[in-house]
């Protein structure tokens, strides 16, 4: 039986997943597949290139900021930015760092290409130009994927026959590219980061149509897939402006998966309440958060990989 991991992004809560990742481990669960989306997509990278996740964390914690990079603007001059119609493509943030960096630490694993990556790993990345989702992977699904009507099959002559006579759109799959200009792709929040322009088109966040890759995992040829993202944090007499951002970000994220991590065998809630999009000092607490979900559910999940029922936490 193949197991599928799906990560959902999350700014710096992201580095939860390789808690999760490591408590899975010590419980004899093993990975086959693996995606994740922007912050998801990093983890998923690493973890899928060799990184354990203890040393996933460490890499956070030391290149947290090269990471992130500096910010292009002031604050007085960040205004003015958001409306300059003369580069609608830029950020608060080149995004040039996240590349460089995740480069860099799969050279160190002898990784030169997405493609040279032995677990089947899905990045999902939106181009604003289009208005679609393309996937970044070292290896093209062995499930078809199906089109939302009849008349898009007939009208698209982008997609290729299987010998089943099954379609699916194999133009919508990159499989040929550095590791970390898909990282970047997939990790573009729109303002933060300058838009990543690869080729023709010109990506975004892929949490803006798929913020958990679940579907995608699947498609890889997972029998089961665990799918993994944060729960919308509370507001209360306490919460500040960036509390009403995150649950924002969180409710518009968990509206445009619903779907998708439905169909997932088990789905996992982290709860990592008042942690920012970006605040780097609660890395530790944010992968004990990942660490502890597990834990705390893991007779559950070791039930459900081994039937077929659905798990909910």
């Amino acid at each position: 039986m193949k197991i599928g991991i799906a990560l959902s992004g999350g700014g710096v809560r992201g580095i939860a997943h390789a808690g999760a990742l490591k408590a899975l481990e010590e419980n004899g669960i093993n990975v086959d597949i693996i995606g994740g989306t922007s912050a998801g997509s990093m983890i998923a990278s690493l973890y899928a290139i060799g990184y354990k996740p203890d040393e996933i964390l460490k890499c956070f914690q030391e290149n947290y900021q090269d990471i992130i990079g500096k910010s292009k603007f002031s604050i007085f001059n960040t205004v003015k930015m958001l409306r300059n119609k003369s580069n609608i493509y830029n950020g608060l943030r080149k995004g040039e760092s996240i590349e460089k960096v995740f480069n860099r630490m799969a050279i160190t694993k002898d990784i030169y290409n997405i493609n040279n990556i032995k677990m089947p790993l899905v990045i999902p990345a939106v181009d604003i130009l289009d208005g679609k989702e393309y996937v970044f992977t070292n290896n093209l699904p062995s499930i078809p994927i199906f089109n939302s009507s009849e008349n898009d099959v007939k009208n698209d002559k982008s997609e290729i026959n299987m010998n089943t006579n099954i379609k699916f759109k194999e133009d919508r799959y990159i499989t040929d590219l550095p590791l970390g200009k898909a990282i970047r792709a997939s990790s573009s929040f729109p303002a933060v980061f300058d838009v990543c322009k690869i080729g023709n088109h010109a990506f975004i966040d892929g949490g803006a149509l798929d913020n958990a890759p679940t579907m995608e995992v699947r498609k890889q040829g997972a029998d089961k897939v665990i799918t993994i993202k944060f729960d919308q944090d509370r507001i209360d007499a306490n919460s500040n402006a960036m509390d009403i951002v995150m649950r924002t970000i969180d409710i518009m994220g968990n509206k445009i998966i619903e779907q998708d991590v439905n169909s997932s065998d088990i789905l996992l809630n982290i709860r990592t309440d008042k942690i920012g999009l970006m605040e780097a000092n609660n890395m530790k607490e944010c992968f004990d958060c990942g660490y502890n979900t597990v834990q705390q559910q893991i007779k559950e999940i070791k039930r459900v990989l081994r039937v077929q029922v659905k798990l909910i936490i």
